[in-house]
């Protein structure tokens, strides 16, 4: 049976019993594999056992041999967070993958194998619906491929039974993840890549759809990164957790798939999705304009409607804050607020109402989205809905204007309020400067930090108001924070204006 060699995530298993999960250290024999002391994302990448398929794998069989000798011993039948339904797919794949590899599954495995299939058969996550249930269907495909038998024939056809209907549900027709989030679409990327290759190399039928379907989810996460060759943070996003996109790309390639045509012109609109990409020769300016995601399915979304990201001469200028955490404690609340994005706060409130760890009340709608040309200005318009549960009823209005060399961020709000200011955030690796009575400035790339100090810097203009430099964060991945800054513009007299120039 032919196998490609899969998209490939970082190493995470560091010796024997050790690991690396979230940029957190840990061990079994310090924590166990079911501590309630530790949070309960780092036990799941436990028991996912991602490091069988990572870089470099190959060196280190000989510690997953003993691994998977380990969690049969020490994870009887139904017992613990390894046997949830998503851990216990995720780990079937991953055992699958590893076999599928070269590698020997002993008999004990295989029969461990084959109960842990017929447990996630018969609990399938659908009232979680999305990635989960994804996730479950997935994993009854690749068990009915790699196994023999009508049990296996039943698990394959559950599984693509499931898929039929979920893969319109979730990839949209501009090729989005419809969660909205460029890291859980990566992954979903990776589950459509996965299961042609476990199908192809079974002998299985590929529906016709698929290929034009990866097509578009390809094209979707090249319009949707930076260019650093890595994923915008939009929604719950963040580097590391999904292979890297050029990774993706190496094995859609090696799949068969061919290369994807250079987009034309200088701005893409990802009509379905609700974001919108612009570049020139030196630029790119990733806008959202889009729904927080599915209705029903939130829990991956922030209060960042209407925000955006720029990249200058290669290097990430204004961002988003990223994500660094799940669970409900403030710090993942703040994250998922509307003061850690780039876009406007109207009296210190959240435009979509973000609570628990993975909840929102409240939604911000997008409204009168619209793109135009004036000459050769791009002129991208859009309002949302998030504040209208507030009593003065404000609705905020924002405008890009985007040619060669420049971007204009235009806003306004109609309706009343006591107070409202737009943030931008700064990129953890530049050093602003406010000059000219606070209203002009310039974002230099440090010296210390990076090379591209030495490249030109994005100066910026601020129109009817003044700014002021404010302490922040950025979070590019879990685990991980960097102090950075951000410049604070009140809206006065209902609007205010920011002009970045990248050319002299």
């Amino acid at each position: 049976m032919s196998w490609t060699l899969p998209a490939r995530r970082r190493q995470s298993q560091t010796g024997a019993n050790t690991f690396l999960f979230l940029n957190t250290p840990g061990t079994l024999a310090g924590c166990g594999w079911d501590d309630a002391a530790v949070p309960m994302l780092w036990r799941y990448n436990l028991h996912y056992f991602d490091d069988l398929n990572a870089e470099g794998a190959a060196a280190r069989a000989h510690w997953h041999g003993y691994l998977i000798q380990r969690w049969m011993a020490e994870n009887p039948p139904a017992q613990g967070v390894g046997w949830d339904p998503y851990p216990t797919s995720l780990r079937i794949v991953n055992w699958i993958k590893w076999a599928r590899a070269g590698n020997t599954l002993p008999s004990a495995a295989l029969d461990s194998l084959a109960i842990q299939t017929r447990w996630v058969q018969r609990r399938l996550e659908r009232h979680l619906l999305g990635n989960h249930l994804f996730a479950n269907a997935k994993a009854l495909v690749f068990a009915g491929c790699f196994f023999a038998g009508e049990e296996a024939s039943r698990w394959l056809q559950q599984g693509l039974d499931i898929l039929t209907r979920e893969i319109p549900e979730q990839i949209l027709s501009d090729g989005g993840h419809f969660e909205l989030s460029p890291m859980y679409h990566a992954l979903a990327l990776e589950d459509m890549l996965d299961l042609v290759n476990i199908l192809r190399g079974s002998g299985v039928d590929i529906p016709a759809s698929w290929h034009d379907i990866i097509d578009a989810m390809r094209a979707w996460l090249r319009t949707m990164s930076h260019p650093d060759g890595e994923i915008s943070f939009f929604n719950d996003a963040a580097i590391g957790i999904a292979p890297a996109p050029a990774e993706l790309e190496r094995y859609a390639s090696d799949l068969g798939f061919g290369q994807l045509s250079s987009p034309s012109g200088s701005l893409t609109w990802l009509q379905d999705s609700g974001y919108i990409r612009l570049e020139d020769e030196h630029a790119v300016v990733l806008i959202d304009v889009a729904r927080i995601g599915p209705d029903y399915i939130p829990g991956h979304a922030h209060a960042d409607t209407l925000t955006f990201e720029m990249s200058v001469h290669g290097q990430r200028a204004i961002v988003n804050s990223g994500t660094s955490e799940y669970g409900s404690d403030p710090e993942r609340l703040r994250q998922r607020g509307t003061t850690a994005h780039n876009t406007v706060v109207i009296d210190g409130e959240n435009s979509s109402e973000v609570w628990s760890g993975f909840r929102v009340a409240r939604r911000a709608y997008p409204q009168d989205v619209s793109v135009t040309q004036d000459g050769e200005t791009w002129v991208i318009t859009g309002a949302h809905n998030g504040y209208t549960r507030l009593a003065g009823r404000p609705i905020h209005h924002r405008t890009w204007r985007f040619s060669a060399g420049h971007l204009t961020v235009q806003d306004l709000i109609s309706g009343h309020y006591r107070h409202a200011a737009a943030a931008f955030h700064f990129h953890p690796q530049t050093t602003a400067n406010l000059m000219a009575c606070n209203s002009a400035g310039s974002l230099r790339y440090d010296q210390a930090k990076t090379d591209a100090s030495l490249r030109q810097p994005l100066y910026f203009q601020l129109s009817g108001t003044r700014g002021r430099i404010e302490p922040s964060t950025w979070h590019p991945e879990f685990g991980k924070t960097f102090p950075c800054q951000k410049l604070i513009s009140d809206v006065a007299n209902h609007q205010s204006q920011i002009h970045f120039s990248w050319i002299e």
